[in-house]
């Protein structure tokens, strides 16, 4: 299974913000979309940072609530991972698990085309399991 399948399902829309606007639009955002991070970019749309819950928890940990007016670019993390469509999930929670991170942009040919979370993958690789247990299961009764 590719990540390319999952983006298919899941869709392909990925929160974005520009790197200059501040933690507290970071936070409305996450909260009006529900999630868990959001692909920082620049003015001409290119990866420039992630900023997820957990990087603004720190800010505001560090400097209480005036970290809310902090630019996302002073809390995001720059060294982003990103993945290709044609990644495995295996792959994919491989890279996720090695380098700690929940969430992964997928890039092709320099776009971001999507973004998945370690729960995307993870369900998925359930979903595959008990779908082969069933098959076995069938395989087993008939025979």
């Amino acid at each position: 299974m590719k990540l390319s399948q999952i983006l298919q399902d899941k869709g392909t829309e990925v929160v974005t913000i520009s790197a200059s606007e501040s933690l507290w639009a970071a936070a409305g955002l996450l909260d009006q979309h529900r999630i868990g991070s959001i692909v920082a970019v620049n003015q001409a749309g290119g990866i420039v940072g992630v900023i997820s819950e957990r990087d603004i928890v720190r800010r505001i940990a560090e400097l209480g609530s005036n970290a809310l007016t902090l630019l996302v670019e002073n809390a995001m993390t720059r060294d982003v991972v990103t993945a290709n469509p044609d990644m495995t999930v295996e792959e994919g929670l491989s890279l996720m698990t090695d380098r700690r991170i929940r969430h992964l942009p997928v890039v092709d040919g320099g776009n971001l085309t999507g973004l998945v979370s370690i729960g995307d993958l993870v369900a998925r690789k359930i979903a595959v399991t008990e779908a082969e247990a069933e098959a076995m299961k069938q395989y087993i009764h008939a025979g």
